[in-house]
C-alpha cells in the first residue's frame, strides 16, 4: 500500500474518533513528559494500537496513547509516547505520526524530549530550546521514493525550529520565572547511551545535548513546511563528565522532577502560540 493510501486511511479513523475536535497544534512528549497530556480537557483518548498503520511504543516511561482535546484555550493533538529508530523502526515509520498530523490539518508542531546534557556549564533538571540540530548518521525519513503530495524533494532545513516560537517560549518562560537555555541537539541512535569519547566529539561540534528522538520528526516536520518548536529536558549529564554510570531510570527521575515547571512552560508556550502560526 502507498504511503498516501496509508496516511488517508489513518487520516480517517482518527477524524472519526475526534468527534468534531479541530486540532491545531501537534505535541509529542518524550520520556517522563507525558503527564501533560492528562491535563488536556474534553480529550478524545486512542491507544496507538487501535490505530491504522500506526507504530506501538515499546519504552518505559511511553504510554502510548494520542489524546486530542483543548489546552490553554487551544486544541492540541498529544502523543503520550514517540517512536525510535532504536526500536526497530524505520526512519519513515518514526515520522509516521508527523505524517499523520499534517494529513489532519495540523501545521504547528511541538516536540520535547528527554537528553543527556553536554554543556558542562548546564545541569541536570534544565530546560533547553532547540535552536538547530546535529545528524551524522546515514538514514534519514526523506529517503527513497518522494512523497509529493507532502513536501518537495529538496528542502531547506535553515529555519527547522520556528524563531517566532523559540521567541515565544522566551517569553513564557520569563513570566513563569523560570531561566531556560538554548542549543543544539545532536541526535545518535542508541539504545546504547553515548560513549564519553562520542560525547567529546558532539561538544567540539557544537552540540549543548545529545539524544536518540526529535530529529527525524523535525526533518518530516521541515519537509511538510509545519512551525515547530523544540524543548529539551536535560535529564543527566552525558557519559563521561561525572565519574558515574548511565541509566534511563535517571532519566524517568529527572523528568519527574522537573514535571511542575515542564508543564508550566508548555501551557504558557501553548497560551502564547501565534495565531499566524496555527
Amino acid at each position: 500500500m502507498e504511503l498516501m493510501e496509508k496516511l488517508n486511511e489513518t487520516k480517517a479513523f482518527i477524524e472519526k474518533r475526534l468527534d468534531g475536535r479541530k486540532p491545531v497544534i501537534g505535541m509529542i512528549l518524550g520520556s517522563g513528559l507525558g503527564d501533560l497530556a492528562d491535563s488536556i480537557e474534553d480529550a478524545a483518548v486512542i491507544d496507538y494500537h487501535e490505530i491504522p498503520h500506526f507504530p506501538v511504543s515499546t519504552v518505559p516511561g511511553h504510554k502510548g496513547r494520542l489524546v486530542t482535546g483543548m489546552l490553554e484555550g487551544k486544541c492540541v493533538m498529544c502523543m503520550q509516547g514517540r517512536f525510535h529508530y532504536y526500536e526497530g523502526y524505520s526512519m519513515d515509520e518514526v515520522v509516521y505520526p508527523v505524517r499523520t498530523m499534517y494529513m489532519l490539518g495540523i501545521r504547528s508542531l511541538f516536540l520535547t524530549n528527554a537528553a543527556g546534557c553536554v554543556n558542562t556549564a548546564w545541569k541536570p533538571g534544565d530546560l533547553m530550546l532547540i535552536e538547530d540540530h546535529i545528524k551524522l548518521i546515514a538514514d534519514n525519513p526523506l529517503r527513497g521514493r518522494n512523497p509529493d503530495g507532502l513536501g518537495a524533494r529538496f528542502f531547506d532545513m535553515t529555519t527547522a525550529y520556528d524563531k517566532e516560537l523559540l521567541q515565544t517560549a522566551e517569553e513564557a518562560a520569563a513570566v513563569k520565572g523560570l531561566s531556560v537555555r538554548k542549543g543544539v541537539y545532536m541526535l545518535f541512535t542508541g539504545p546504547s547511551f553515548e560513549t564519553a569519547a562520542e560525547v567529546r566529539f558532539a561538544r567540539l561540534a557544537g552540540a549543548d545535548a545529545v539524544g536518540m528522538s526529535t530529529v527525524p520528526e523535525a526533518i518530516a516536520a521541515s519537509h511538510m513546511r509545519m512551525h515547530t518548536l523544540g524543548i529539551s529536558c536535560l535529564t543527566n549529564m552525558a557519559a563521561g563528565i561525572l565519574d558515574q554510570p548511565l541509566n534511563h531510570e535517571e532519566v524517568l527521575e529527572t523528568g519527574e522532577r522537573v514535571k511542575s515547571s515542564f508543564t508550566s512552560l508548555v501551557r504558557e508556550i501553548v497560551r502564547r502560540w501565534p495565531e499566524e502560526k496555527l
